[in-house]
């Protein structure tokens, strides 16, 4: 059967906390992401007939070939998923499988929580299908394990099966996706091939090319603190500056407000004292001018408030993350093109919308390998109520397949 270990691999993964930690400084940023990819994944590309299968301890990444069977098949493709999972409790995942789910409520093992249809409506689209869900006091881990059991899974299809033609086909699985780091060592010259998918996408159909334009902000106010008796004309209260700062930013461009191809200012995190004060934001944009434009209006914010001060009060440090890799895909859309004719063979409709976020692709595209993105099944990511379809991961494995096979 062509599906038949899909589910047992992806539990196999699930299971296996790789949650990545964005205050560390080692590749990968958790020992536990190492440990799946030497331990388990390595062995197991091995015995589904992977070639040339290594790990590159400068990047976390674990990469593996499958030589084309067919000369006439002349593309050279690559197949990319992440290790770890987002910032959510991933310790002793214990997943939960519905069978041919019948619709109403699905509680969350014996956490207090569910999956309800009213909260949840995309749970409607899946009455009769195999439903994946967590216990309630983890994350799935779906995002993106889903994507490598795919993966691994159509290459074992391959293996198994010699007399089906594809073409080459190099496989990736790396770390600090959900960090926002993992692709920044990403080694092209280790991985040829013309063109790339992530398959790191959430419900059936979907087929991205469009990405954010991501910075980081972060933003130190310095206060001077006084007895608040004796305050008057002395005191600068820091958390009065960061308040001052935010509410100069537009309230209708904040994440709860936004969609579409709108672009975002998001307070992440604001710690402090009358003293010193510190805010985290991340500056979201689709179109290079106006991400430009979001990044200035927050240095002339600063500069009018250091201004108004009478000192520098307001000290900004802007980086920019990772660009919108349509920039880089739409020059070729091979790769486009090419998923999207394969998804309409297989009487799947694709869902060609801009990504409000990003990819390991958005960095990939930009070091000279364009990297589109591909559905992988998974809902509700990033918490409690992540859930995943089975049949939704089973047309990703028949996705893959189309692709390698296409002239």
């Amino acid at each position: 059967m062509k599906y038949e270990n899909l589910l047992d691999r992806f539990i196999k993964y699930v299971k296996v906390n790789t949650r990545s930690n964005p205050d560390s400084e080692t590749i990968p940023s958790t020992e536990s992401q190492t440990a799946f990819a030497l331990t388990l994944l390595k062995p197991e590309m091995e015995a589904v007939g992977l070639q040339d299968v290594h790990y590159n301890p400068a990047n976390g990444y674990l990469i593996g070939t499958l030589p084309a069977n067919n000369p006439a098949l002349t593309r050279k493709i690559g197949f990319i998923a992440h290790i770890d999972t987002a910032d959510f409790n991933a310790e002793n995942v214990s997943p939960q499988v519905i069978d041919n789910y019948q619709g109403g409520n699905i509680p969350l093992g014996n956490s207090g929580y569910a999956l309800i249809p009213e909260e949840f409506p995309n749970l409607n689209n899946y009455i009769g299908q195999t439903v994946i869900t967590t216990d309630g006091t983890t994350l799935l881990g779906a995002d993106d394990k889903s994507g490598i059991a795919e993966i691994m899974t159509a290459i074992e299809f391959l293996t198994s099966h010699p007399q089906i033609d594809h073409c080459d086909i190099k496989v990736a699985f790396g770390p600090d996706e959900e960090i926002g780091v993992g692709a920044d060592k990403f080694d092209v010259t280790d991985f040829d091939v013309d063109f790339a998918y992530t398959i790191d996408g959430g419900p059936l159909g979907e087929l991205q090319y469009e990405t954010f334009s991501a910075a980081s902000l972060e933003v130190t106010f310095l206060g001077r603190n006084v007895h608040p008796g004796t305050a008057k004309d002395q005191m600068i209260n820091a958390l009065q500056l960061a308040i001052d700062f935010h509410s100069q930013l537009p309230e209708e461009d904040r994440p709860e407000k936004t969609d579409g191809y709108q672009g975002f200012y998001h307070l992440m995190g604001l710690t402090g004292t009358v003293e010193e004060a510190h805010a985290s934001y991340i500056i979201r944009d689709f179109e290079e001018a106006s991400f430009e434009a979001r990044k200035e209006k927050v240095r002339e914010l600063a500069q009018t408030m250091n201004s108004q001060l009478g000192t520098e009060r307001v000290l900004i440090t802007l980086t920019d993350q990772y660009y919108n890799m349509k920039k880089v895909i739409e020059k070729d859309m091979t790769p486009v093109n090419l998923a999207k004719e394969v998804m309409e063979e297989l009487y799947i409709k694709p869902v060609i919308e801009p990504i409000r976020g990003g990819t390991d692709g958005s960095k990939i595209s930009f070091m000279g390998i364009p990297t589109p993105n591909i559905f992988a099944g998974g809902e509700n990511m990033h918490g409690r109520f992540e859930f995943v379809s089975l049949q939704t991961m089973e047309q990703a494995v028949d996705v893959i397949l189309g692709i390698v096979r296409k002239p």
